[in-house]
């Protein structure tokens, strides 16, 4: 078959031909017809995600949408679906795929193939950090690094579930003013030095008793953030905040004072592929994709052929998901 083919941690993959995927007992073969280029899918591929295995030649792709090649449980060959691609080597960027049972989607049909391959991944993202964060409607939200595509969706997706209020905290001026027309009641830029950004975390914290913090940015600004959450004196009550950690695109690693954990009501999560389960993953984007196919969402993507991936690997999208199809 033909596929994207990462040959080297230290070069973009090329377009080449690849073993066709043979299918195991538990697994589906799916002829592929869109995929989409995400964050993770670029770390993986240069063998700095946690989740790279380090073994070479691969296909890159973590998820993609396509047809079953044959029947899978209740699902009949010719299905289409969304689905994630669990066998290495067998990522999504070919023409075909494999994919266990628990990570196919049957997707509605007012949702198109090249839109829900761009969407899915960032909006799994928030949809599996809320529920890992145990979220209830009327709860107020801080998404630091919203002006990203999985922030920009993280606040439609805070909004749709019934938050009470949405803090937007991010760098990119203009999307932070185009959030509050998706939902954001209050922005704060992350262009400022920490004494004052901290302050300016500290009274939306305060003022809007926030509850559930979405982190996509770790390193310094999760720093300032956490600075912020800290309290000072020993008469004040502390206020539950569940802080999930879901990308890390401004630094892997961080320094947390002891003292900010025992001063507040801090609880630190994770959410991400070991944090939580296929079936939870797959649970969370059937609603999320009955959702949009009814009340469609903000989101900017561009599709090209597969043949181009040495091209566009490394090109800026300027803001736009790149979806590749074979």
């Amino acid at each position: 078959m033909n596929a994207a083919v990462v040959h080297a941690f230290d070069a973009p993959p090329t377009y080449a031909t690849f073993p066709d995927p043979v299918p195991s007992p538990g697994e589906a073969l799916i002829d592929v017809t869109a995929a989409a280029l995400h964050r993770i899918v670029r770390s993986l591929a240069n063998g700095s995600h946690y989740g790279s295995t380090g073994v070479l030649p691969f296909v890159p792709g973590v998820d993609g949408v396509g047809r079953l090649r044959s029947s899978s449980g209740q699902l009949p060959a010719g299905a289409r679906v969304y689905f994630g691609a669990t066998h290495s080597p067998y990522g999504t960027f070919a023409e075909q795929s494999l994919a266990s049972a628990a990570m196919l989607l049957p997707l509605p049909d007012e949702l198109d193939d090249a839109t829900a391959a761009a969407i899915a991944n960032p909006a799994m993202s928030s949809t599996v950090a809320l529920r890992r964060a145990r979220f209830q409607p009327g709860e107020n939200v801080l998404i630091l690094g919203a002006t990203g595509a999985s922030g920009q969706l993280a606040v439609q997706i805070a909004k749709a579930g019934g938050a009470g209020s949405i803090v937007a905290a991010g760098r990119n001026p203009q999307a932070l003013e185009m959030l509050k027309a998706l939902g954001a009641d209050a922005t704060i830029s992350l262009n400022q030095h920490p004494e004052p950004l901290a302050a300016a975390l500290r009274e939306e914290l305060d003022g809007r008793s926030i509850d559930i913090v979405l982190d996509y940015l770790w390193g310094s600004p999760a720093e300032t953030l956490l600075s912020a959450i800290a309290q000072k004196g020993l008469d004040h009550a502390a206020r539950r905040i569940r802080y999930v950690q879901i990308g890390s695109m401004a630094g892997p690693t961080l320094k947390l004072a002891a003292s900010t954990l025992r001063s507040s009501g801090l609880e630190l999560l994770g959410s991400g592929f070991g944090s939580a389960s296929l079936e939870q993953i797959g649970a969370a984007l059937s609603g999320f994709f009955a959702r949009i196919a009814v009340n469609p969402m903000e989101f900017i993507y561009r599709t090209a052929p597969l043949r181009e991936i040495g091209a566009l690997w490394n090109s800026d999208s300027q803001g736009a998901r790149l979806v590749f199809q074979p």
